[in-house]
């Protein structure tokens, strides 16, 4: 193909992409001239274009839907039959280019047909428009006669000749020109240089660049192998220099081959346009994260599930304007793109505002496709419920469209999504909305992996997957058992199904499993560990396509070269997942639940101050709500008004015992617990302070006593969990009632959600103590419906790691709805990051704070309440 029509091809491709996005968006904002004028702009420059290189056919199409967009500058409306017409024009232009840049020749054919519908829409909405005066120009017109019949796209000269004259001049005033500064013909010479900083390259060539440096990277790691067996090799130190400057010349190349998630995004503003006409509903789209950038081969990749899933939710997910009003929502039904950086990975999110997902009529699907047992599904959550969805030919619509409802598109996602190395995960809340949460490789050409050794060979597996490594031998913490025939770890209290990989490959040979090492891996929302005989090192692997004979075994996603030149596999960690199959994991989510144990999440150790007080009994209190521990001098404490006071800081402080059987101590040393808040304190009289330990809290026995919450294991000891709260007004009676509060001021109503009933109880007597009405929900879900039923709060609080629905998915769902969009939401977690804030920041969260940081919290809802009293 001639160099000058391959560039105008790209180019036009280009400018054809911005055009349907920029169409959009002007249907949407039809006062907007920036946006007409930038679509008038590219459609002129490609019918110049066409002119120029001969191109009669194109440069037809571009006129006619020039002309038409003509009319839309002039100030007439543009409706939505003339968008929809020029949007098909575009269409066969592209059909017109692909054969060009295939036969390097317009097509034989003609256009007569949907260049006489846009003339007759010229005429319609020309007709349509109020008449306006015309403006006459002065002059005189020198008739002109041309000898020939115009072409398509040219004008008659009478016409460019009154065009002239009606143009309006504007006076040049006579001013002495001024020399221009040196720092603005320096920023001109630096612009004008800038412009011509970019080349287009062909991806071909930048995909030899790229397995040139795949083989730098091999040939590094050998050196760097002969280097580890000769440690006084003159050649270390030149093999260092150039292991770096091959890591730089990785680098770079990467940088080459990323780009913004934005571009396959592109066409989604059109198909969901097109979908709302077609459907006759009204759905607006929201993208955050365009500019997130990832590699173009896993862009190409992850473009047409994408495209099905959004199809997927206009159709599916979101109601008919009739049903949502009936239901109470906005007429317009939302879906939202984001996307963003977490470790090494892109998460992408494609959530919706509509009916969420139909859990009966999937279990109905299911067992009436033979996929599981009545008896098997009525043990699986929810969660695992949803994921049949994926199943090849599964569909729940009632009807088959030309949109979907054909069972062909969920499975074909999963496996687009798998042969990339990402996971798919999907959580949906009835009648508020769905969410499908990707998780995918920065790239595919160059991964970190974990060496390790499974039946006398070895292999590699992608170090994204892997969480930890864990042996499990006698007297470890971490201990194997059997339930239902199934070999589980037993990690941190939480099961996790283990398998050999050399049983996944089919070469199992037995073995102790406790002679083994387990890598601990997670694919999506399913965690497991995989048994393996040796574990060596980690190495930044190549990794190398699979051959057409191996492709069908999916353990494998492909083979790489290591640094002593031995050829091994790659271990798809989605393949090993799908070995499992979601059986395992449902029975093991019974047995949990039958033993009672809540395996759903996974609770952060929490700092405890252990303690005894009255008995041989140990005790417990977050170490966060303590303000000091003291041992004061028995001598010191003094008795007023029947109660023990200490002087502490210029006031006086009560001591409380927790029963009758405390005792204050007449001699000696006493220890005190001192609680604070503002200038208020009070202390709580103990016999001995035993430790302070870090350990999950899960209260098994919930307390009949008051001043307890429960009793729970604690460094494999029953502990007594004390209820601070209850011993606060003992101390000042009016210890929940703010000072600086008038009386008449309505107190501040606080809507609290967490999944753990500790953190509840823990944090509800102190947003009490700091003057808030409190109401607790134990999850994401059952909060949603406290405020659907028309509960007024002004600020929520909310865990970030909750099971089925976390804390960014519920402030994501509490925006969608306008009933609550204006909600202030905290955020509560115990990790604090740059990329956690700026998720939560996305998700609309208002202010982020630590799970135990109390003063933070307090002074973030008392910022939040003060910007909603100003307002």
């Amino acid at each position: 193909m001639d160099d000058l029509l391959r560039e105008f091809v790209a180019e036009t491709n280009e400018s054809l992409d911005v055009v349907n996005v920029e169409l959009v968006r002007f249907e949407q904002d039809p006062n907007n001239a920036k946006i007409l004028g930038n679509i008038f702009r590219l459609v002129h420059t490609i019918k110049g274009t066409c002119g120029f290189l001969g191109l009669p056919r194109l440069e037809a199409l571009a006129h006619a839907a020039e002309t038409l967009m003509g009319k839309f500058r002039d100030g007439l409306p543009a409706t939505n039959d003339a968008v929809t017409l020029i949007l098909a024009t575009i269409d066969r232009i592209k059909t017109i280019l692909e054969s060009l840049e295939r036969d390097q020749r317009e097509p034989d054919g003609a256009d007569d047909d949907l260049i006489g519908d846009l003339e007759r829409m010229v005429e319609r909405v020309a007709s349509a428009a109020p008449p306006r005066a015309s403006q006459q120009s002065v002059g005189t017109l020198v008739p002109q006669v041309l000898e020939r019949p115009l072409r398509p796209g040219e004008d008659s000269l009478d016409d460019l000749e009154r065009a002239f004259r009606e143009t309006p001049v504007d006076p040049v005033p006579a001013t002495t020109a001024k020399p221009a500064p040196a720092d603005a013909v320096a920023k001109e010479d630096e612009a004008t240089k800038g412009a011509g900083q970019s080349i287009r390259v062909t991806v071909d060539t930048l995909e030899n660049l790229m397995t040139m440096v795949s083989e730098l990277v091999l040939t590094r790691n050998q050196l760097l192998e002969i280097v580890r067996r000769h440690e006084d090799s003159e050649f270390k130190s030149p093999l260092q220099r150039l292991s770096n400057v091959t890591a730089e010349l990785q680098e770079g190349v990467m940088k080459t081959r990323m780009q913004p998630i934005g571009n396959a995004w592109q066409k989604l503003p059109r198909i969901v346009r097109d979908l709302s006409n077609e459907l006759g509903k009204q759905i607006n789209l929201e993208m955050q994260g365009a500019e997130t950038e990832l590699d173009r081969q896993v862009l190409d990749l992850i473009k047409d599930p994408l495209t099905h899933m959004v199809r997927n939710s206009a159709d599916h997910g979101l109601e008919s304007p009739e049903q949502r009003r009936a239901a109470g929502k906005p007429e317009h039904g939302h879906i939202r793109l984001s996307a963003y950086h977490e470790g090494g990975y892109i998460i992408i999110q494609v959530a919706d505002d509509g009916r969420g997902l139909d859990t009966d009529r999937i279990k109905a699907k299911a067992v009436a496709q033979g996929l599981v047992s009545e008896a098997d599904i009525e043990k699986m959550s929810e969660a695992h419920i949803h994921k049949f969805i994926f199943t090849p030919g599964f569909s729940t619509a009632a009807t088959i469209t030309s949109v979907s409802g054909r069972g062909v598109g969920m499975d074909v996602v999963r496996n687009n999504i798998d042969q990339i190395g990402g996971a798919i995960d999907v959580k949906s809340v009835a009648g508020v909305g769905l969410s499908f949460t990707i998780k995918i490789p920065l790239t595919l050409a160059i991964v970190a992996a974990l060496i390790v050794e499974a039946g006398g060979d070895r292999f590699a597996i992608p170090q994204l997957s892997v969480i930890e490594l864990v042996r499990a031998r006698g007297g470890s913490e971490h201990r194997i058992e059997r339930i239902k025939d199934t070999t589980v770890l037993r990690l941190r209290d939480k099961l996790l199904p283990l398998v050999r990989l050399s049983h996944l490959l089919g070469a199992d040979t037995g073995g102790d499993l406790e002679s083994g090492f387990i890598v601990v891996t997670q694919v999506g929302s399913q965690t497991f560990g995989i048994v393996v005989d040796g574990v060596f090192h980690t190495e930044e692997i190549v990794v190398k396509p699979m051959s057409s004979k191996l492709r069908h075994i999916t353990m494998f996603s492909g083979n790489t070269i290591l640094g002593d030149g031995s050829v091994i596999m790659i271990i798809d960690p989605n393949g090993a997942a799908h070995a499992f199959g979601s059986t395992v994991t449902s029975q093991l989510a019974a047995a949990e639940a039958a033993q009672g144990r809540q395996t759903a999440s996974v609770e952060q150790a929490t700092s405890l101050l252990v303690f005894r007080a009255g008995s041989t009994q140990l005790k417990a209190v977050p170490l966060s709500l303590i303000t000091r521990l003291e041992e004061i001098d028995a001598r010191k404490i003094e008795l007023s008004n029947g109660r023990h006071m200490v002087q502490y800081r210029g006031q006086l402080m009560p001591l409380i015992s927790m029963n009758e059987t405390v005792s204050v101590k007449g001699e000696g040393a006493q220890s005190l617990l001192v609680f604070s808040d503002g200038s208020r304190s009070m202390a709580l009289v103990v016999d001995e302070i035993v430790d302070i330990v870090e350990d999950r809290l899960d209260i098994q026995v919930t307390g009949d006593n008051a001043g307890v919450l429960g009793s729970a294991i604690i460094k494999g000891h029953a502990t007594e969990i004390i209820d601070v709260g209850h011993f606060l007004p003992l101390a000042f009676e009016d210890w929940f009632r703010r000072k600086e509060q008038p009386a008449r001021t309505r107190p501040h109503s606080v809507l609290l959600i967490d999944d753990s009933p500790f953190f509840r109880n823990m944090l509800t007597p102190v947003l009490q103590a700091a003057g808030y009405v409190v109401t607790a929900a134990g999850s994401a879900p059952e909060a949603l419906a406290i405020l659907k039923e028309g509960a007024k709060f002004d600020v929520a609080v909310t865990d970030i790691e909750m099971p089925d629905m976390n804390g960014f998915e519920f402030a994501e769902a509490v925006r969608g709805d306008p009933r609550t969009a204006e909600l202030p939401i905290i955020a509560l977690s115990s990790v604090v990051s740059a990329e956690a804030v700026e998720r939560g920041r996305l998700a609309g969260f208002h202010d982020y704070v630590a799970k135990f940081d109390r003063q933070g919290l307090i002074a973030a809802l008392k910022e939040q309440t003060d910007v909603g009293r100003a307002a």
